[in-house]
């Protein structure tokens, strides 16, 4: 029986926090045009200038949440992978990156080498973007068509509305929840609005303002990243018995100079400590793993400038991780994902 082997793909790390290998993670990274989506020169001249500066200040940040075993989101995914193996019993459960190591390619060329013929693809992205899931899936095309490897992948689509998903994300936070909180932060990778945009079918639905995402109907919702932000915040609020008031949505990490989804992480964490909130709960939704965003952003300067705001006490819920219930969801996502030839 041929084996079908499971490959979880995360976003990707330094090999190490030297500023050479932060460098080449970074061009890596915002010279897919699936992440900065402009022309190649005009991509490579704002690269080449973000290279600047940009890997020093980075590397910096990775060396403060840096483990002994390596970066965080690669340890963890790790560790992940060895949960899954007990979850997975139709073959091997690989790991790879988009960026850095493992790569696709050699993650894809070592199954094929074993005699896999059928893989699972597991982008591990909650919501669906252009500048995450798409960019995995065309990867793995591309490996796949270029090396002639002959392998046919199913594929796991986001899965934000999924009940697995949702209950592992609550389940998680209660004890965090049960110890009280005046105010909970679901705070969410950003992206430039013209990504949602540009993704819009009807080309009319994002401008209808500020509560679109609340009315996307289906066909809208299935690439809109915002409005599946909010869905996974609202149900997650609801299974957690929430009132309004109690939690609110907000977007991080920007880079440059476009418009990006509003409101601003940074922004909200001020404005919650000058009304008022001494004790803030934050969860990161859009990572599965805790990375660079979630340790250094939320839990070290987040957690500043909400205490040079007024204050006292930002809590980071972890992500999912390896969580023994969120290996069994995700196992189960996985096993219902539909084939593509």
């Amino acid at each position: 029986m041929t084996e079908h082997a499971l490959l979880l793909v995360n976003l990707g790390s330094p090999a190490s926090t030297e500023v050479a290998d932060v460098r080449r993670y970074l061009d890596q990274f915002l010279m897919d045009p699936y992440v900065v989506d402009l022309p190649w020169p005009v991509r490579r001249l704002l690269v080449s200038l973000i290279l600047i500066k940009r890997p020093a200040a980075s590397a910096h940040a990775y060396a403060s949440i840096w483990w002994a075993e390596g970066s965080p989101l690669v340890v963890l995914s790790r560790r992940l992978q060895e949960r899954m193996r007990a979850n997975w019993t139709q073959g091997p459960v690989e790991l790879a990156m988009r960026y850095g190591e493992p790569s696709l390619q050699t993650v894809l060329a070592r199954l094929a080498a074993q005699g896999v013929r059928q893989v699972t693809l597991a982008p591990l992205y909650p919501q669906f973007a252009d500048s995450t899931v798409t960019t995995v899936i065309e990867e793995a095309k591309r490996v796949v068509r270029e090396d002639e490897l002959g392998i046919r992948f199913a594929i796991l689509p986001p899965f934000y509305d999924q009940p697995e998903y949702l209950q592992a994300l609550v389940d998680s936070a209660k004890p965090h929840l049960a110890q009280g909180f005046d105010h909970l932060l679901l705070s969410y990778h950003g992206l430039p609005e013209r990504h949602l945009r540009k993704l819009d079918p009807t080309r009319g639905h994002c401008l209808k303002g500020p509560d679109c995402c609340r009315t996307a109907p289906p066909h809208v919702l299935a690439t809109c990243y915002r409005a599946q932000c909010q869905h996974v915040s609202a149900a997650f609020a609801k299974r957690s018995g929430l009132q309004d008031g109690q939690w609110s949505v907000s977007f991080q990490s920007r880079l440059g100079r476009d418009k990006w989804i509003e409101p601003y992480t940074e922004t909200r964490l001020e404005e919650l400590a000058r009304q008022g909130v001494k004790k803030l709960l934050v969860m990161c939704p859009a990572f599965v793993a805790d990375c660079i965003e979630t340790l250094e952003e939320i839990g070290d300067r987040g957690r500043e400038q909400f205490r040079a705001a007024g204050g006292e006490e930002l809590v980071l819920v972890p992500c999912l991780n390896d969580d023994p219930q969120w290996a069994e969801a995700l196992a189960t996502l996985c096993r219902r994902a539909p084939q593509v030839l």
